[in-house]
Order: structure tokens, then C-alpha cells, then sequence
């Protein structure tokens, strides 16, 4: 597995990583994941980092909307999943942190072992709420800045951003949340996302206010408070990184429900098979074959493996 966009603590500081990445100009998009597969194809698409979205790992383990309901272990779960299988940069959707301070060190330290290149952090009440649901609500902006320095203390490498996001738009107006974001910017945050900003104009205040601080992160949810815009008009408001958190899950679902609807109607899944893989084309996506050669290496009475440090 290559290290140049990852978090290893031993090459931080040779190799360019995520953080390096984002701080030297052209936006970032970074499409929304919520498993191996998904990652998989995302990464082979060529996008340079991906976004474990816990809305998205709610809709598919759950079946369920994004209200708190997942929990710090079933999303590290999910993302050893992904960073065992992509060398992509994954940056995790980590809510609340899981609790107060020392719960956020804990989700922190967790997070990275299994991979994460960079963990997001909001500032919302729990249970949260996904970003674009109405009564949300947010903790003290003190208190928030006290779960970021405790997140910037507990990673091991300075290569692991620390992202922090505020709700405060929808619950104590724009300026406030522009505030709230500048005094995470002062706790150590590596980048700043203020949630659901409801125009093209909020946007452009939002860069406005904030460019210089920190980088800056924008999330684009078809349907949500947002107006989308594509990467280029985000990149020349001054963001440094876009996700599409949940967008794959949309597709999946509205693709789902169309074949269970085939197949229940035909019988037969005849009538979508120019919509599917076969057979044969998942097993080359999940590289069937690659894996069972590997697995003869090990098979018989082969030479035995080369013992580290042996001449």
C-alpha cells in the first residue's frame, strides 16, 4: 500500500499527504463512500481523496435515516474496511466525536489507526442530525473548541487533518457561524466547513470571511439547503475541497428500486441486464482472479518467505 496521500507517521513530513495535497492549490473533490466496494470504484475512477459518509453508512447498515443511530465502532469498521482495500485518501465523517472531549480523542486516535487522513468533527447537539435536516441544534462554541484541541493533541501525525464543521446557520444565524468557524480555525483546525449555507452568495461570504484562516470545505447534497455547484465555481469562491457525501447512495437506491421492480413484475432480470454487471465483469471488479493467484503463492511447498532483516 503507498503512503504518498496517506497518514503513515513515519512518512510525514517526506511524503506530499492529503494535507499537503489540499494547501497547494486546485479543489478537491471527494466523492461520498460507504464501503469497500463503493470506495473501490471511486478510487479507480482517479478521484484524489474519498469521504466515508456517515449518512451514507446509516442508509446502507441500517436502512435508516441520518439521526445519530450509527456508532464510532460500526464506522471504524467501515473505513478499515475501505483503507484496507483503496490507497486513496479517505477523509471520515466522525459526527459529534461520540461524546464529550475524551470521547473525540478516543474517535480520533481510532480513526487513525484504521487509516483516516483526515476526521471531520461537528458541532452539533447529540443526537445529531444530518446537516441539511431541519432542528438541529449546537453545543457551546466553547465547548467545540475544546473537542478540536483535544483532537489536535490526540493524533499521532500532523499529516491527519483535523476538520471542524459547524451547524450554527440554521440555529444561530450566519455571522455566528462564521465566529464560531474562526475560533476553530485558532484551536488548531486544518480546515473549516460551515454546513448548509443557503446560497451561491452565503457561499462566496463564507470564503470571504474565512479564506486565509484555513483551507475550506464545502458539501453539496442534491436536493439539500445548498444550491450545487460544480468544483470549478467552488474552487473560484475559494474553496480548497468539495463533497458529494451521499450522492452514490441516491443512485444506488433509485437503481435498486428499479430492478426489484423488474424482477418482480418479469419474473426475470432479462429486461435490465444492459443496466448490470454480469458475472464475469464483477468478478474483474473485485479482482477474483488477482486474489486466487496471490493465494497460490502460499500453496504446496514453495520457498519460505524471506525473514525481515535476512541477507
Amino acid at each position: 500500500m503507498t503512503d504518498d496521500l496517506r497518514t503513515d507517521p513515519a512518512a510525514a513530513g517526506t511524503a506530499p499527504g492529503l494535507k499537503r495535497r489540499i494547501g497547494g492549490g486546485g479543489i478537491v473533490i471527494a466523492p461520498g463512500v460507504y464501503d469497500a466496494l463503493t470506495a473501490s470504484l471511486a478510487a479507480t475512477a482517479g478521484f484524489e481523496a474519498l469521504y466515508l459518509s456517515g449518512a451514507a453508512i446509516a442508509y446502507t447498515r441500517l436502512g435508516r435515516p441520518d439521526i445519530g443511530l450509527v456508532s464510532m465502532t460500526e464506522v471504524a469498521e467501515a473505513l478499515a474496511h475501505v483503507c484496507e482495500r483503496v490507497d486513496t485518501p479517505v477523509i471520515v465523517d466522525a459526527d459529534t466525536g461520540y461524546g464529550n472531549a475524551l470521547n473525540v480523542q478516543r474517535t480520533v486516535r481510532l480513526f487513525e489507526r484504521a487509516g483516516a487522513a483526515g476526521v471531520q468533527i461537528e458541532d452539533q447537539t447529540f443526537p445529531k442530525r444530518c446537516g441539511h435536516l431541519a432542528d438541529k441544534g449546537v453545543i457551546p462554541a466553547g465547548e467545540m473548541v475544546g473537542k478540536i484541541r483535544a483532537a489536535v493533541d490526540a493524533r499521532r501525525s500532523e499529516a491527519t487533518m483535523i476538520i471542524a464543521r459547524t451547524d450554527a446557520v440554521a440555529v444561530e444565524g450566519f455571522d455566528a457561524a462564521i465566529e464560531r468557524a474562526g475560533r476553530y480555525a485558532e484551536a488548531g483546525a486544518d480546515m473549516l466547513f460551515v454546513e448548509a449555507p443557503r446560497t451561491r452568495d452565503q457561499l462566496g461570504a463564507v470564503a470571504a470571511a474565512l479564506q486565509g484562516r484555513a483551507p475550506l470545505m464545502a458539501n453539496m447534497v442534491e436536493g439539500g439547503q445548498t444550491p450545487i455547484l460544480s468544483g470549478p465555481e467552488l474552487e473560484a469562491l475559494g474553496f480548497a475541497l468539495v463533497i458529494f457525501p451521499g450522492a452514490i447512495v441516491r443512485a444506488l437506491a433509485r437503481a435498486a428500486q428499479d430492478f426489484y421492480g423488474v424482477l418482480r413484475r418479469d419474473g426475470t432480470t432479462d429486461a435490465f441486464r444492459d443496466r448490470m454487471f454480469d458475472f464475469a465483469a464483477i468478478n474483474a471488479i473485485v479482482e477474483t482472479d488477482a486474489t486466487l493467484e496471490r493465494g497460490r503463492r502460499y500453496e504446496g511447498d514453495g520457498p519460505a518467505p524471506r525473514r525481515a532483516g535476512a541477507l
